[in-house]
């Protein structure tokens, strides 16, 4: 059975398909950094470490319930002959979350109490934050194993392709926590992709489907930008410090 498992073919399916988690997980780092980023300093890799560890089994459970989660394309009812399923109301449900949870983080550091940090990581839950990272990944766990289903035809190449993209974001995660805690502009502009996914999310669960490419190439080159800007602060920076 493991011999006919590792295959030519299959070998391709798991490097597409880890390529496409990995991707995927670019949308729960963003997240993740912005979630735990609230919590005290000595909490945020835990929370991080075990908030991606355990979206790893929530994906591997789904995959394992995967005759379930096709089940959710079935149409459950009509709104306006619009068609709607329990894929459709996950992916609305996770889209307004994220609209709604993006909205909120922009306007507490805009208008908040006086970017009093200590007071507001005191009202943030180290639990909360899990729970926050679990109900993300699941949202998108959903949508990447129904696409995942069209390409691998084994569960092995599925779990073994969730395994090494979690691996990935394990990895990742902390630079990029401690790059966006330093540069608070880089916070915004990870609150501003927090909208864009969440609009994709609502358009998905609409029916109306958005190219993936658009929206990581609007996030690559406003990054892209972005970086320039703080290499230019850095130089000008320099240029003052040396007169």
């Amino acid at each position: 059975m493991i011999e006919g498992l590792w295959t030519l073919e299959n070998l391709i399916a798991l490097i597409t398909l880890a390529g496409l988690e990995i991707v995927l997980g670019i949308d729960n780092i963003v997240f993740v950094v912005v979630v735990t980023n609230k919590l005290p300093e000595a909490s945020r890799n835990a929370a991080r470490r075990l908030g991606i560890g355990l979206a790893m089994f929530t994906r591997i459970a789904l995959l394992l319930a995967i005759s379930a989660i096709m089940g959710l394309t079935a149409p459950l009812f009509t709104v306006f002959e619009q068609i709607v399923s329990g894929r459709d109301v996950v992916l609305l449900t996770g889209g307004l979350f994220l609209l709604a949870k993006a909205t909120h983080e922009i306007h507490d550091k805009l208008e908040g109490p006086g970017f009093e940090e200590g007071h507001v990581r005191s009202q943030y839950s180290y639990t909360s934050a899990i729970i926050q990272i679990l109900l993300l990944d699941l949202v998108f766990s959903l949508d990447s194993v129904i696409t995942a289903v069209g390409m691998a035809q084994h569960i092995g190449v599925m779990v073994a392709a969730i395994v090494i993209a979690v691996i990935v974001m394990l990895l990742f995660a902390g630079p990029v926590s401690e790059f966006v805690s330093n540069h608070p502009t880089v916070q915004m502009l990870a609150f501003s992709f927090l909208l864009l996914v969440g609009i994709f999310l609502m358009a998905e669960g609409m029916h109306k489907h958005i190219d993936r490419g658009y929206i990581y190439f609007a996030m690559a080159f406003s990054l892209f930008v972005e970086f320039l800007n703080l290499k230019m602060k850095k130089r000008r920076k320099a240029a003052l410090s040396g007169s």
